[in-house]
Parts: structure tokens; C-alpha cells; sequence
């Protein structure tokens, strides 16, 4: 397994661009948001029989994969790993408020989604340079982890 470090690296050297990095501030939260919503309204009712029904709403695929995820982003720091869980929690906490107004949750991401994979395809084109995930699908994962990082360190835009 590659080193956060060298992970970073190797993403930073498609996000140059100033107009690409500030594309990526704004849309690698919402994307990650969205993966978290659907996530949440697949139907896991199959999965989550044998819990409290108090507890078993939040047993779904958002909070699977995103434990998943997490233990992804251990491996790489236990900063990252904190990092994300928080990420992960209001996601789900904003995921669970949405679909308990009677909005559609469904609509709102999929809204999310399109505009701002379109607005990141936007910026690698300004950027002149593919998307790291075109690589190696791991960048999937890399890119809230370069935001984080730069959010660490205080450089929002290099």
C-alpha cells in the first residue's frame, strides 16, 4: 500500500491549476456527500432485521462503506481517519435530516452529483490534465484526503 504521502503527490500533479484546486474545494465535499446519500436510502431493512429498531435506520450502505472507507484511511493516518469519521457522521446525520423532511433525498444528490462532476470535469479540462481516478480508481478515495490535507495544513490553494 502506497504511502499517504506519495498518494498525495502523485494527485497533486493534476490539481495544479488554481482554478482546478478552488473546483475541488467545493466539489469533492459535495460528490463525497452524495456517495454517502445513496448510500443511505438503498433499502437495507434485509440487512439490518436483527438490530433494536431504534438502531437499525442507520444501519445501512453509507454507514457500511463509509466504515469501510475509514479503515482505508487509517492505514493511510489516524489524523485522516478522525478526519473523515466527522466527514462521515455529518453526512450521515445530513443525509438522515433530508430524508426526514419529506424531501427527496434521492433528487437532492443526484442534483449534487451531475453538477459537480461536471464543474470537476470542467476544472481538469482548464487544468489540462485527466482525472487521477482515470488511473487508479483508489484516487476516488485520495481526493477527500487531499483536501483534508490541505485543509490540515492551512494551504487551501497552492
Amino acid at each position: 500500500m502506497q504511502t499517504l504521502d506519495s498518494l498525495l503527490l502523485e494527485y497533486a500533479s493534476s490539481h495544479r491549476n488554481p482554478v482546478n484546486q478552488l473546483i475541488h474545494w467545493i466539489c469533492i465535499p459535495l460528490i463525497t456527500f452524495t456517495v454517502v446519500a445513496y448510500g443511505w436510502i438503498i433499502p437495507s431493512a434485509w440487512m439490518s432485521g436483527w438490530l433494536p429498531a431504534e438502531v437499525a435506520p442507520f444501519f445501512n450502505f453509507a454507514t457500511i462503506g463509509g466504515a469501510l472507507a475509514l479503515v482505508y484511511y487509517w492505514r493511510l493516518a489516524p489524523w485522516l481517519f478522525a478526519v473523515m469519521l466527522v466527514f462521515l457522521v455529518g453526512s450521515c446525520a445530513l443525509a438522515w435530516a433530508i430524508e426526514q423532511s419529506g424531501q427527496p433525498l434521492w433528487l437532492i444528490a443526484t442534483v449534487i452529483f451531475v453538477v459537480t462532476w461536471i464543474a470537476q470535469f470542467y476544472g481538469h479540462h482548464v487544468e489540462g490534465a485527466k482525472p487521477s481516478f482515470f488511473k487508479d480508481l483508489q484516487f476516488l478515495l485520495v481526493g477527500p484526503a487531499f483536501i483534508a490535507d490541505k485543509a490540515k495544513r492551512g494551504k487551501f490553494i497552492d
